[in-house]
């Protein structure tokens, strides 16, 4: 899976309140003790006390937190005094702490650590919190206040209201928040999407509790060693472990984790079995068993169209990206069909290398999806004598991160201490104070990077706490990076694939829009900002991870020091386009499929599996490849937030590739085009348009012509 398709910032249906976190004295009483969800965080930064938080303090606080948020909101909506800036709009940012910083602690554990209690509480409290939002976005009083506010500002001067542009953009936020969320609509009409919306809320989390209960289950059991051949020593010496953990010693277990089944389907010689967890893969949630995601995919599909034409567009996906820098779903589609042609022209090419490299070796059978990998790694390494195992001994998990972390102090002055006396939930997680060049302490970071049968796959940034103004000073974020990298064995560290690492600098990428974040509230704070413009701060941190000068700095043997070779450095710089055809057209097939459910104008009435059929169909996918994700697991668009959404990666792959020439031109550690970049991007959050913040940073549009080439599709 490549490293662009697995970023997972959590936006769980239901849990639309800001995460933040405050000291509070209103407690809840759990069996007769004080519930530490809601009693006063008496931790290091306020962190969330983990070590004393159990499953059954959890409705009791979100049940208090929605009571106290309703009284806040009310007496907003009911208060006598002239509508104003502070007592309406600041005062809407600021509401809701309690409930946000236990929704945010319950819905970052459903996935990062969850069990079957959480599950079933998340999906029982849904609704709930589905009808507490709708509660506020169609209080009619409330948003009258705001609705006076927002007048004001239109029809008088802005001098008038004296607000400057972060407090503008607060105010034309909060408006169309409420707007877009129905409260211009009928009464009966907002009955109508508080139902769609309690509906939507419950489903999107099945999806996901179905997707995680899918992987799970799966287990391919090899008990012969000569179906190991091909497979790297220590992806066995993992599979033993895994085997051993589950009571099946002596044997070797893969699993759907990425880092277990894409290795497996690089190396394994053993054709049959590769197809066997290929097909255990691609068909997840698809199997008419209790986990099946066909109806929910359906059913979130047309209530999400519903709610989009109730509201009064053609569309989801118009809907959505309204509020995107893209604006429209005809430019979402021109981006993605002008990179179509030339990336499916190549993966075409790679596939027909393919096919004659499979008739080489007397196999006279189409190219399957199961196949494309191992023989891809094999064209690799005859083509540019480049093993993707020479590499992995460079790359432990910790001298990556410290990699990561030289990157950013040349960047940005920035450092890292580790934490020890911090509660955390669960042992493999490792947190880290984080400071600024004059040793001021920005934020805590948590790293948790090893996969588990409590996790959720792929990798994803959130927060504990976003940052905010709190009292005239900066209240630091606390920030969570969550990845699936191989664990370490007894014998060897963590190793990554490359791909894994320019996964590690991506992630970090958003950690540090988060950690920098230098606003006045919450709600504008780090990553909330449009869709396609929260993956440039990631996917900029990538480029680096690839240069010759940086390699040396982190890419060192993990039993001897020594540092990568330049032999091995021009290897990867010479098939640095290999393969880039079918990653280029995977992921396009996943957006444009994204893209075909959302800009559905009427209920889908066919099957998913047909859906997706006739939609491949239709751009002329070829049936050696499949979208990146299919239907019943395409986490990002049905339980996460990228809806309509899943082109942003390669919207932000124009403005970073564009970016990043930046710094090429100028230096690759430039202190001007650095300090420039975080002013301009890193620290602003969603304070001011995200395209003019870019043409603050670059003084210019971005071109395309940078990613074209560094695809080589050019």
């Amino acid at each position: 899976m490549n490293r662009k398709t697995i970023i997972l910032l959590c936006l769980l249906a239901g849990a639309a309140v800001q995460q933040s976190c405050d000291k509070k004295q209103n407690t809840v009483m759990t069996s007769g003790q004080e519930n530490p969800l809601i009693a006063e965080w008496n931790t290091p930064f306020e962190v969330p006390p983990f070590d004393k938080i159990e499953n059954s303090h959890f409705k009791p606080a979100i049940l208090e937190g929605i009571k106290d948020h309703e009284k806040e909101i009310q007496a907003i909506a009911n208060s006598k005094e002239q509508p104003t800036f502070e007592n309406v709009i600041v005062a809407i940012d600021q509401s809701g702490k309690t409930l946000s910083k236990v929704t945010t602690v319950l819905y970052n554990l459903t996935s990062a650590h969850t069990n079957d209690d959480l599950q079933k509480l998340a999906q029982e409290m849904a609704p709930a919190l589905s009808e507490h939002t709708d509660n506020i976005y169609l209080n009619d009083a409330l948003f009258q206040k705001v609705k006076t506010i927002y007048n004001q500002y239109q029809i008088a001067k802005p001098e008038t209201l004296q607000l400057t542009a972060e407090q503008q953009m607060l105010l034309n936020e909060t408006y169309k928040r409420f707007v877009r969320s129905g409260a211009n609509l009928s009464a009966e009409n907002k009955e109508k999407l508080k139902k769609w919306n309690s509906e939507l809320s419950v489903l999107s989390l099945k999806y996901g509790d179905n997707l995680l209960n899918e992987t799970n289950n799966y287990e391919l059991v090899i008990d012969k060693k000569e179906n190991l051949a091909g497979l790297p020593n220590e992806l066995i010496e993992a599979a033993a472990e895994e085997a051993k953990a589950k009571g099946k010693e002596g044997k070797w277990v893969f699993t759907l984790s990425n880092s277990s089944v894409m290795p497996f389907l690089q190396y394994a010689d053993n054709r049959e079995l590769r197809k066997t967890i290929w097909n255990a893969y691609q068909m997840r949630g698809n199997q008419n068993n209790e986990n099946d995601n066909k109806e929910n995919v359906l059913k979130i599909a047309n209530l999400r169209m519903q709610k989009a034409q109730l509201l009064g567009y053609k569309n989801h996906a118009e809907y959505v990206l309204a509020e995107s820098m893209a604006k429209t779903p005809d430019a979402v589609n021109k981006l993605l069909m002008k990179l179509w042609e030339p990336a499916l022209n190549k993966a075409k090419q790679e596939a027909t290398d393919i096919q004659s490299l499979m008739r080489q070796e007397g196999l006279n059978e189409d190219v399957s999806p199961a196949d494309w990998r191992y023989y891809a790694e094999k064209i690799r390494k005859e083509r540019f004598d480049l093993d993707e195992q020479e590499l992995k001994p460079y790359l432990s998990l910790e001298n990556v991160r410290q990699g990561i972390f030289d990157v950013t102090f040349k960047l940005w002055g920035l450092t890292y201490k580790e934490l020890k006396d911090v509660p955390k939930y669960h042992e493999d997680v490792t947190v880290w104070e984080v400071f600024d060049n004059n040793k001021e302490s920005l934020g805590v970071l948590y790293m948790d990077m090893h996969p588990r049968e409590s996790k959720r796959g792929g990798a994803w940034m959130t927060s504990y706490r976003d940052q905010q103004m709190e009292n005239g000073k900066r209240k630091k974020p606390v920030i969570s990076i969550v990845c699936n990298f191989t664990k370490p064995t007894a014998t060897t560290p963590s190793l990554l694939t490359f791909d894994e690492t320019t996964t590690f600098f991506h992630e970090f990428g958003h950690a540090l829009h988060g950690l920098l974040s230098n606003v006045n509230y919450k709600s504008l704070a780090g990553t909330n900002v449009p869709r396609d413009f929260v993956e440039l701060p990631s996917q900029i941190m990538e480029n680096w991870a690839a240069e010759p000068e940086v390699l040396k700095m982190y890419a060192k043997h993990y039993k001897t020091g020594e540092v990568i070779p330049d032999a091995l450095i021009e290897k990867m710089k010479k098939a640095g386009t290999f393969d880039q055809g079918f990653a280029t057209t995977e992921y396009l097939a996943a957006s444009l499929l994204d893209m075909q459910y959302h800009t559905a104008t009427e209920e889908i009435k066919n099957d998913v599996n047909t859906f997706e059929i006739n939609a491949m169909k239709q751009i002329g996918l070829v049936d050696a490849i499949i979208p990146r994700y299919r239907s019943t697991y395409f986490s990002h668009i049905f339980s996460g937030g990228y809806s309509a959404g899943y082109y942003s990666y390669i919207w932000s792959a124009v403005l970073d590739t564009d970016a990043f020439e930046a710094f090429k031109t100028s230096g690759l550690f430039n202190s001007e085009k650095a300090l420039l970049f975080r002013k301009n991007i890193l620290e602003k959050g969603g304070t001011e348009d995200p395209a003019e913040l870019y043409r603050k940073f670059r003084g210019a549009d971005p071109s395309i012509e940078p990613l074209l080439k560094k695809r080589g599709l050019n």
